[in-house]
């Protein structure tokens, strides 16, 4: 063999070139199966466990060259809008709105990171508020919890204020009863019925009975004063002539329509059984209405309910200002919170020549009439 003979430089360069291309190779093998991965996890939180290597690398690729479109807000000065997702509504579908909404700037990237996080099948179906200041990344996210933004909260017609109380803990708003049931036992200035609230007065009666939406981050203060803008709306000027021509200011009317309430079942009695509380104010006689000894007794713990029913003869000898078989006239205040018919009832009664009403005795909630004494007593039920 020629010890002289040099190697051909020719094979040098191509060992060198495989040698390099193999590194890069590595390199990129490496860089593909785990600094990207990482780097993705890093960022965009971790993939679906039901991707397989090849799919995950390549969304993974994705998301790395798509990082600025998914974690910018299309608007920054975007406002709230309601989205709705339907039933059963394509993943692809709800994409494509979001993009005509303006709400996200492009849909391949937003499906890449969907079907990358796995929540591309998470989209729950109902009413959602997004922002285009919201990240893309974000709105996917909000996608996924279908809660809603606002909740429909009832007062039933006749509900004292704890009774509305008991309803906060399931409601799905903030509110604690505690707190509503602190915040309500205070007059307030600035309302139509604020001149003739006593000092000592609650909002007993002025929370109007009907279904109410409301954020579910709403406040306590905005929650009362949007249910008093309810009453001030109810209660019309024609409503309060009414009340002028009976004599009554809002304060009083209220007090006798939350009385009409809870003794009325039939609203179209609602004006007759006003004129009998009514025909008994001029001439002095007490009202002896059941519900506000009920009021005055509170809550009846054996019964589970703050209507106490039936009452027996002690309890209608319970000591209380609001016991109108015992005090003449009307409560300090209301005893519930009146709807507006029984309002109504107040501001334009029956004319009649009634003194006395009792349940009839077929339980259809009508009742029976009577002028005298006498007339009542027969009107009982055998």
């Amino acid at each position: 063999m020629d010890k002289n003979k040099r190697p051909n430089p020719w094979l040098k360069l191509v060992l060198f070139l495989v040698t390099f291309g193999l590194c890069v190779s590595i390199a990129f093998a490496v860089t593909l199966f785990f600094v990207v991965p990482i780097q993705v996890e890093r960022i965009f939180g971790p993939p679906n466990q039901k991707l397989g290597t090849v799919d995950r690398i390549y969304l993974s690729v994705r998301l790395i060259l798509q990082e600025e479109t998914l974690t910018s807000p299309t608007d920054p000065n975007g406002l709230p809008q309601s989205f709705q997702v339907q039933f059963g509504e394509a993943t692809g579908l709800v994409i494509q709105r979001l993009l005509i909404a303006g709400l996200i700037p492009d849909p391949g990237s937003f499906r890449n990171y969907m079907q990358y996080s796995g929540l591309d099948t998470g989209i729950q179906a109902g009413e959602y508020t997004l922002n285009a200041n919201m990240s893309p990344i974000q709105i996917a996210l909000a996608l996924q919890d279908a809660t809603p933004t606002h909740v429909d909260f009832n007062i039933l017609p006749g509900w004292r204020l704890e009774e509305i109380a008991q309803a906060f803990p399931t409601s799905g708003l903030s509110i604690t009863t505690e707190n509503f049931l602190e915040y309500t036992s205070q007059s307030f200035e600035g309302y139509i019925f604020s001149p003739g609230m006593p000092s000592f007065a609650s909002l007993e009666g002025f929370l109007p009975p009907g279904s109410y939406s409301f954020e579910r981050n709403i406040t306590l203060e905005k929650f009362i004063h949007a249910i008093l803008m309810n009453f001030e709306s109810i209660v019309t000027p024609d409503l309060r002539e009414g009340f002028t021509s009976q004599g009554l200011d809002i304060y009083q009317a209220v007090t006798l329509a939350s009385i009409l309430q809870r003794e009325s079942v039939l609203e179209e009695e609602m004006p007759l059984i006003a004129s009998v509380f009514f025909n008994r104010l001029k001439v002095g006689i007490k009202l002896d209405a059941d519900s506000t000894v009920q009021y005055a007794l509170g809550y009846n713990s054996a019964q589970s309910t703050w209507w106490t029913n039936p009452l027996s003869w002690q309890d209608l000898a319970y000591d209380s200002p609001y016991n109108t078989y015992l005090y003449a006239g009307l409560p300090p205040g209301p005893i519930a919170n009146p709807g507006i018919n029984a309002l109504k009832a107040v501001a334009f009664p029956a004319q009649s020549p009634y003194f006395y009403f009792r349940a009839d005795c077929d339980g259809s909630g009508k009742h029976r009439f009577a002028v005298t004494f006498e007339e009542q007593l027969q009107n009982a039920c055998p």
